[in-house]
């Protein structure tokens, strides 16, 4: 029955997507001004979509920090969260390499830039310098953890959630008191992200209205050559890398994972925000991928910080587009630097919409390509960054499934269910 009624709402969702890319389009191409813009596309459509946006952010914190805290206070051997952090840091850094590395290697073979007609001047892309990695790796301990819940700072959060249930596993019977607490804190965020996802169906009409209606498909058409290479790599990363890792590391069925997975897929396509899609994510891991929650509750708001796969594809095809573009020649050594460069740029990156244009940015400033080359791909970003954002939410729930099942913490009864 249970299972009935989410494939009934999974239905809803991709009938809400759809619709709202449609109507979106039509008001695009048919012209999309006077009342229908100000009061249908910038007013209701716009509202509700910040409502949903907004509904979601409100749970990704007490979530994350709640959950976390049951998973590794539920914890016997402390050694197990040494082993199950560095396996999942060391997945996820791998999945980035090989993103972009996939990148560069298609994009040098379609040559996007080559053969490119700039109509006009490039808009201008602003960024601040990139931290020094001594600066990021500091940044992930709080120093007041009040703020950094205030701030979203997920990192911070997961580092302290993960002391305080170390703490509560070592205090003995006090620790136990806390942990029922927290338990039953979980369980009434569970039903408040369950609320939510009822009335996910509107809200993603509501932002695919507006997104495509403002941006339609015509953005597209310069830059087709662009866009269809970064779309063929997301789509290879995502069934065959993920496929393959799911298949020789993990032993499951990547079609059973991508049928489990469908409706996370959908809500990250329309947040464009990794960590909006946090709870769902965690949801849908626990109740149909069957990973229990003290791994899920740590890989995917981790990976949710740190696994930027999506944006590293962006970032690859993109180098390779503007260095075309301007006529610069890169290297061996210069490829190899923005694989590295990309790579480390995802550590400590927050989760939320247009951020890969920010962490691209780092990575033209270290090839020594010209930043304002950012402003000739900015048409196209947004649509981009939907789909690239599924790509990064699906790499989060395939680690997850793999620590899981390497840790005898997947449940195989639900994950082929």
């Amino acid at each position: 029955m249970a299972n009935s009624k989410s494939t009934q709402l999974t239905k809803k969702i991709i009938i809400g997507m759809v619709s709202g890319i449609i109507l979106g389009s039509l008001l695009n191409y048919f012209g999309n001004e006077g009342w229908i813009k100000s009061f249908f596309v910038e007013g209701l459509m716009e509202v509700g979509g910040r409502i949903f946006l907004a509904s979601l952010k409100l749970l990704v914190v007490p979530m994350v920090f709640v959950s976390l805290v049951s998973g590794t206070g539920a914890l016997e051997d402390i050694k197990k969260l040494g082993r199950l952090g560095s396996r999942t840091f060391g997945l996820y850094m791998l999945t980035t390499a090989l993103a972009i590395t996939i990148a560069l290697v298609v994009a040098l073979f379609t040559n996007p830039g080559l053969g490119f007609v700039q109509m006009s001047a490039p808009s201008t892309f602003e960024t601040k310098p990139a931290p020094p990695l001594v600066e990021v790796v500091a940044n992930i301990f709080p120093s007041n953890p009040i703020q950094s819940m205030a701030q979203g700072e997920m990192l911070q959060i997961i580092v302290f959630a993960i002391l305080f249930g170390i703490g509560m596993t070592m205090a003995g019977e006090a620790g136990k008191r806390v942990l029922g607490a927290f338990n039953d804190l979980n369980e009434i965020i569970m039903k408040m992200v369950m609320l939510l996802i009822e009335l996910a169906p509107y809200g993603v009409f509501c932002l695919l209205v507006k997104v495509f209606a403002q941006q339609g498909f015509d953005a597209i058409a310069p830059m087709a050559k662009y866009f269809f290479t970064v779309l063929f790599v997301l789509a290879v990363h995502a069934t065959m890398v993920y496929g393959s890792i799911l298949k020789i590391f993990g032993k499951l069925s990547p079609v059973k994972f991508f049928k489990q997975f469908g409706e996370v897929v959908v809500f990250a396509f329309s947040t464009a925000s990794s960590n909006a899609t946090i709870p769902v994510n965690i949801e849908v891991a626990e109740k149909k991928l069957g990973v229990s929650n003290s791994i899920a509750s740590f890989t995917i708001p981790l990976g949710a910080t740190i696994n930027m796969d999506g944006t590293a594809i962006m970032q690859g095809v993109a180098t390779v587009f503007v260095a075309q573009v301007y006529g610069i020649d890169l290297g061996l050594s210069d490829y190899l630097m923005v694989i590295l460069t990309a790579t480390l740029a995802s550590i400590g990156t927050a989760g939320v919409p247009g951020v890969g244009l920010v962490m691209l940015a780092m990575v033209f400033n270290q090839v020594g390509l010209p930043v304002e080359g950012i402003g000739l791909i900015i048409g196209v970003d947004r649509l981009l960054d939907m789909v690239r954002t599924a790509v990064n939410v699906t790499g989060d729930a395939v680690v997850s499934c793999v620590v899981a099942r390497s840790e005898n913490q997947l449940d195989e009864t639900v994950f082929y269910s």
